[in-house]
């Protein structure tokens, strides 16, 4: 694993180099395409007869354990940092939006996004059990606030939106981890053939409650001690612990950690003048800063490097890049739908449904939820087309955004709308 993580870091660090002075795309993008042409290249040699090469790439991956990596090391501090460094009384001010768009959003999506996977798949003679599908439709629907948000702080959206759109992804990422245990523990009974359909809803209270009120517990905690002291080191090291330690101690409870993290880090931040000093809180706030954007660029230099397990089967690729069309109209209706229902609350500007569609990047959360599906025929068919959606959010949507964003601020500038 040491070996594995130096090779990684050795890596990233060389596609960053590589991208800063030559492809000057934004970091992200450019580590995520580099990592995936490489896989792509390696896979394209071993199917000249080069053997070697891209079962020692596949294995370096596998060693990694890209979902223990991700959802139980690095997604911890990565939504930490990015609900720390959100205006907490603004996302209260949102808040009836972003709870909407956080259930019904993923709720709609995992409903819309499965059925479609389950008839795509069986049209072109895929073989996969419905529950698989709706399996699917669970890990691709949450947008990654890791990918948002490295997103919004290029965009420069208004701040309005920058808090709807970055508040709805951290939320609904939390939420859809949850959906997707609650439908892993359903198919787990089916196969077992003793189904209990209260299960899946008492397991989904208990991820979801249980992460939220431990997010409480730890985000006052956290602003109990470091409010008492004035030592940058010492507050880092709190707010350290705070996450590793709350993420642990929240899967040993079995509840959710992506939702503690996200609690706990709004809770800080919307405290951030009482808990840190003058003299400390540039330090606290920087050292948070750059470790989401060091791990952000290890995140993504690993997405694309984990796209030689995918299966390049041609009925595969061809369901996968239907299904890309079927995630983006899935998407856009699980959007456009809550956010009729808020407008007597809270009016959206027209431009908002395309601007959270076309924002909604799916990244390293959905990869790890496929990887750490358990190992089979299923698995595989759920591998492709999942890292096929996340690549042409990254790339395509990521690179285009910025052309959305700036007709959403001419429309909403306009006197006309």
């Amino acid at each position: 694993m040491l070996d594995a993580l130096a090779i990684l870091l050795v890596v990233t660090a060389v596609f960053a180099w590589v991208n800063e002075r030559a492809l000057r795309l934004p970091t992200t993008v450019g580590v995520a395409i580099a990592g995936a042409t490489a896989a792509l290249v390696l896979s394209g040699l071993d199917a000249l007869g080069v053997v070697g090469l891209r079962g020692w790439a596949s294995r370096f991956v596998t060693e990694l354990d890209f979902t223990q990596l991700v959802l139980g090391g690095i997604l911890s501090a990565l939504l930490f940092a990015g609900a720390l460094s959100l205006d907490a009384h603004e996302v209260w001010a949102q808040r009836r939006s972003i709870v909407v768009l956080a259930f019904g959003s993923t709720l709609i999506s995992t409903a819309l996004i499965g059925v479609s996977a389950y008839l795509v798949f069986r049209v072109l003679g895929i073989g996969i059990p419905f529950i698989w599908a709706l399996l699917f439709g669970a890990l691709i629907s949450p947008t990654d606030p890791v990918a948002v948000l490295d997103l919004l702080k290029r965009a420069k959206v208004t701040k309005r939106m920058e808090t709807l759109i970055a508040g709805e992804s951290l939320f609904n990422d939390g939420i859809g981890i949850v959906v997707y245990l609650s439908l892993a523990a359903l198919a787990g009974s089916a196969a077992t053939g003793q189904v209990d359909a209260e299960a899946p809803l008492l397991l989904f209270m208990q991820e979801a409650g249980g992460g939220i009120a431990f997010g409480f517990l730890l985000g006052y905690l956290g602003y109990y001690l470091t409010r008492t002291i004035e030592s940058a080191g010492i507050e880092v090291l709190l707010t350290c612990a705070l996450v590793v330690g709350g993420y642990a101690a929240a899967a040993a409870m079995h509840i959710s950690g992506p939702l503690a993290m996200v609690v706990a880090g709004l809770i800080i931040s919307l405290h951030k003048d009482e808990v840190f000093g003058p003299q400390t809180r540039e330090l606290v706030i920087g050292f948070w800063e750059l470790a989401d954007e060091v791990l952000n660029v290890i995140l993504f230099t690993l997405i694309g490097l984990t796209v030689i397990l995918a299966d390049w089967n041609p009925p595969l690729v061809l369901a996968s890049l239907i299904l890309v069309v079927v995630a983006l109209a899935a998407r856009f209706v699980s959007v456009a739908v809550p956010l009729r229902l808020i407008d007597k609350w809270e009016g959206h500007s027209p431009w908002t449904t395309r601007l959270l569609t076309w924002a909604g990047l799916r990244g390293g959360i959905a990869i790890g939820l496929a990887l750490g599906l358990p190992a089979g025929p299923h698995r595989d068919i759920v591998l492709t087309p999942t890292f096929v959606i996340v690549l042409f959010t990254i790339v395509v949507q990521g690179l285009t955004v910025m052309r959305v964003v700036r007709r959403a601020a001419a429309a909403q500038a306009s006197p006309a709308t």
